[in-house]
């Protein structure tokens, strides 16, 4: 008889994750505002952070919107973490989402929960708290994830030798992050939100970025349908529970999970869950992206393996999970 033993462990909190030997060191860049998949995202990275899977060196977010740092700030003390480094653009767009305007979840979440930075603009630029993390870890180790516009990721592959580091940007980026994986474009070809909004700095950053780039385009997300068992539950108090419960009354099957995939993988990897096609992701000036298939290139996007239910199970298992 064959015996066939499981790579996946079950947890203290009963959730099923892969074995690791080491914390994926993570930086998480994020538009936080214009919609609340980047919550359930985040939520992912810090049960990851507390089944010893992730260790979250940074929170910066990618949109100039007032209230976004807020809200990161908010979640991340919720889990027990309010010392991670904030940070936010000095540059790029101010966005929210006007589908939501009528029950705006990032301006209700800072009333109802502590958070010291007030306001966005208060925050540290997030291309010094990039250039001082990435700086400071080990060669090749930080997985960037990137579930907002590309703003950061252009300035910071544009940014020169500072206190931090005698390298530029794009050599820092060369020296010190294993992978980018980001939320972005749709495949073969689309106009998706997180490229088109900062056409301009998608245009660089997919021209220059010198790593290897994981792709979720929007036809993985769209699928996976998520958050109607976090509504249903006993939680409360949550910040996590009432972004999705104000946000989901205009989505009452559930949110599209964009940005939890993209967490999901940039920590787990693609494993059982998707297979992906290597090639190289082309952005227009005006953010339409195409693709080109190179079994070389050091770009992929990922195509479905995993049935979409059992990763709408697993994703879901992830959002609900509670502070230590």
């Amino acid at each position: 008889m064959v015996f066939v033993i499981s790579i996946l462990a079950l947890s203290a909190n009963g959730q099923n994750e892969p074995r690791s030997r080491n914390p994926v060191p993570i930086i998480f860049d994020t538009d936080m505002g214009p919609d609340y998949d980047d919550v359930g995202a985040l939520t992912l990275l810090h049960a990851f952070a507390d089944n010893g899977e992730a260790n979250i060196l940074a929170t910066v977010s990618s949109n100039r919107y007032t209230n976004s740092v807020p809200c990161i700030e908010i979640i991340n003390r919720y889990f027990g973490r309010p010392n991670i480094p904030l940070g936010a653009p000095r540059q790029g767009v101010d966005m929210i989402d006007p589908r939501f305007t009528r029950i705006y979840w990032p301006e209700i979440l800072p009333l109802l929960y502590p958070h010291q930075i007030k306001r966005t603009e208060d925050a540290p630029d997030a291309v010094s708290v990039y250039r001082k993390v990435l700086s400071s870890q080990p060669d090749a180790s930080v997985h960037i994830i990137c579930t907002g516009f590309l703003t950061n990721l252009a300035a910071l592959l544009q940014s020169k030798p500072d206190e931090y580091s005698d390298l530029d940007g794009t050599a820092l980026v060369k020296k010190k992050v294993n992978r980018l994986i980001a939320m972005a474009g749709g495949f073969p070809q689309d106009r998706e939100f997180n490229v088109c909004t900062d056409s301009t700095a998608s245009v660089i950053v997919f021209k220059q970025w010198p790593t290897p780039i994981t792709l979720s385009g929007f036809e993985i997300g769209v699928e996976i349908l998520t958050g109607k068992r976090l509504m249903a539950s006993d939680i409360t108090c949550s910040p996590v529970k009432d972004a999705f419960s104000m946000g989901m009354t205009l989505d009452p099957d559930g949110r599209c999970s964009w940005d939890e995939t993209a967490a999901l993988v940039g920590v787990r990897s693609c494993g059982d869950y998707f297979g992906t096609v290597k090639g190289r992701m082309i952005v227009a000036p005006n953010g339409d992206n195409t693709w080109a298939d190179d079994p070389d290139g050091t770009q992929e996007h990922l195509i479905w393996k995993m049935p979409k239910e059992e990763i709408t199970r697993i994703i879901e298992d992830l959002m609900m999970h509670q502070p230590k």
